[in-house]
């Protein structure tokens, strides 16, 4: 399991204010998807109202937990604030987690209904509490010439380095004071892990802005800071604003404080209850894990790469006759090792770039010879999860004759030497891949010495074993497996039986590829090998296709006021 965050933008939106009625105010909507029909959809929350803005940033963060095998979608909802009973929909896209994870810099752009584009990053979360503060301006730059004055909000702005060069972004932003240039802004607080990802250290700006209503906001001033430098210099700290090296004012610091939520929290009354938090120094925070994680390594750019092999040995049956394992429906229907393969590789694929598969088989016999290894269809790679159920359903109009034993380390033995001949050429040329062997078998294997010397022999390649039990054999014998990494070595496979998770999909890929992320971060890590720096976006490249609206409504109590970067705006603090 690991913990998410998620920021969004849009951009050409169709203003849907209506005639005479100036340009829309948008705010998104982002709700986790139900993807079984025993779940139902949870609203993460809503963004701040950007006025007047048809290209609007967001400054919310969302933060939600993921584990790999689970499949995830989240609906963005766009809407025009007009009352609270008719806020017009501006349209809407889904984003598959999986996805985005897997894109380059964790970032995807789709067009939503409508028109306009809506762009989703996605990072691993880092740090734990929050920084609350109160800041007012003392004389600050006027950038409404001699009749008016300015309007000032402010913002916190985090630096993120990526392998194209570092990046800035949005991650809190306070109400505007109409018409003052010494404004006295709301207490306000921002989460740690969004503001400098647990570190305490970590530089951030403050760029204070005059609001315009037309989006196009003037920059009046800003100054660098550190969280440990606002905690350490709160109580009336005078900090100078500059805008192109000049004097532009005074920010006055008022309190700056560490929190914690309580471990109980009150599930009745208001904001303040619920959000009940207690000051504590900096040396209090827990330090973030700086150990790379899976997120880390594929943020990275590193590729899964997929081996599938299949077990075509005769006690699956005569495929002709129904009721057997390898029994082909006529009527589209899918046999259990066509769904085992749909349900894991539909995850897996998203996670390498090109989408091709050897599909090998074992357990059959050739020209009188029984091989534990060959290729099924035509092709040395196919594409997708259509192309390896195509290549499968071809061995049985290659003239094969199932037979015995079960015997895996052959298959094993390919996958392992093509995982190392993959990551060897791929840090050549500076990146990264990771192997999976999808083995799907319906019964023990023959050889079980052979086997397990096999697998320990694999705990220094870059792959991990998962295998699949199909059918209604006694897979005990299977239990060796559990055994092999008290041996020191590292564990690289992992047995499951299909008819446990027959029922459920989405249970079956999350329990086998359970162990994935930490088997491909202990193997990095063995070879001192860390995560590559994140990628740079493509920010030209569009996905085409339209998602269906979701009508999904938000419910948020009277006593929150929900503002940038997971922060609120606390009464009475």
């Amino acid at each position: 399991m690991v913990r998410l965050e998620l920021s969004i933008e849009a951009s050409n939106l169709k203003n849907v204010a209506g005639a005479f009625k100036g340009t829309s105010d948008p705010f998104a909507v982002v709700t986790q998807v139900a993807t079984t029909a025993d779940e139902r959809p949870h609203v993460l929350g809503k963004t701040e109202v950007v006025k007047n803005n048809l290209n609007p940033h967001w400054a919310k963060i969302f933060t939600f937990d993921y584990q790999l095998g689970s499949p995830a979608k989240l609906a963005i909802n766009i809407f025009d604030e007009v009352r609270k009973s008719e806020n017009k929909s501006m349209g809407s896209a889904v984003f598959e987690v999986d996805t985005l994870l897997a894109a380059r810099g964790g970032t995807k752009t789709r067009r939503v209904r409508n028109g306009g584009t809506v762009t989703a990053v996605i990072r691993k979360s880092q740090g734990e509490g929050a920084l609350r503060f109160k800041m007012s301006g003392v004389d600050l730059k006027n950038k409404e010439g001699f009749l008016r004055k300015s309007d000032p909000f402010f913002e916190l702005v985090r630096r993120d380095d990526t392998a194209g060069g570092a990046t800035f972004n949005t991650v809190f932003r306070s109400e505007d004071v109409k018409d003052n240039l010494s404004p006295d802004w709301k207490p306000a607080s921002v989460e740690i892990s969004q503001l400098c990802r647990g570190n305490l250290d970590l530089s951030f700006y403050v760029k204070i802005y005059d609001f315009e209503s037309n989006g196009k906001h003037k920059l009046m001033g800003q100054f660098e800071t550190t969280v440990n430098a606002m905690v350490q210099g709160a109580g009336n700290a005078s900090i100078p604003v500059t805008l192109k090296g000049e004097d532009a004012g005074t920010v006055i610091l008022h309190k700056a404080e560490l929190s914690l939520p309580q471990s109980e929290k009150s599930s009745e009354g208001g904001m303040e209850e619920r959000m009940a938090q207690m000051s504590i120094s900096p040396s209090a925070i827990p330090k973030p894990d700086d150990k790379p994680t899976f997120v880390d390594y594929i943020s990275g750019g590193c590729q899964l790469n997929v081996t599938v092999a299949i077990d075509f040995t005769g006690s699956n049956g005569d495929p002709r006759q129904p009721g057997t394992l390898h029994y082909l429906h006529q009527d589209g229907q899918l046999n259990d090792y066509e769904k085992a393969i749909t349900s894991i590789l539909s995850i897996l694929q998203k996670y390498d770039s090109d989408k091709k598969f050897p599909v090998l088989g074992f357990g059959a016999k050739y020209n009188g010879e029984v091989r534990h290894a060959f290729q099924c269809g035509t092709a040395t790679e196919v594409i997708g999860v259509k192309g390896v159920l195509s290549a499968y359903r071809d061995v049985f109009g290659s003239g094969l004759i199932m037979s015995r034993p079960t015997v895996f380390h052959e298959v094993m033995e390919y996958a392992a030497k093509r995982a190392e001949q993959s990551l060897n050429a791929a840090l050549a040329s500076g990146g990264q891949t990771y192997s999976i062997l999808l083995l799907l078998t319906d019964g023990c294997v023959s050889d079980i010495p052979a086997t397990a010397e096999c697998l320990k022999k694999m705990a220094d390649k870059p792959i991990s074993v998962v295998m699949v039990g199909v059918g209604s054999d006694d897979f005990s014998g299977m239990d060796f497996l559990d055994n092999l990494g008290e041996s020191g070595v590292r564990d690289v496979a992992q047995f499951v039986p299909f008819n446990d998770y027959s029922e459920s999909p989405s249970d079956l890929s999350t329990v086998t590829l359970h162990e994935v992320p930490r088997q491909l971060t202990t193997f990095f890590q063995n070879r001192g090998i860390e995560p590559l720096s994140r990628q740079l976006v493509d920010e030209s490249s569009v996905d085409e296709e339209e998602e269906p609206e979701i009508d999904i409504s938000l419910d948020l109590s009277s006593d929150e006021v929900t503002v940038a970067g997971g922060g609120y705006q606390c009464k009475g603090w």
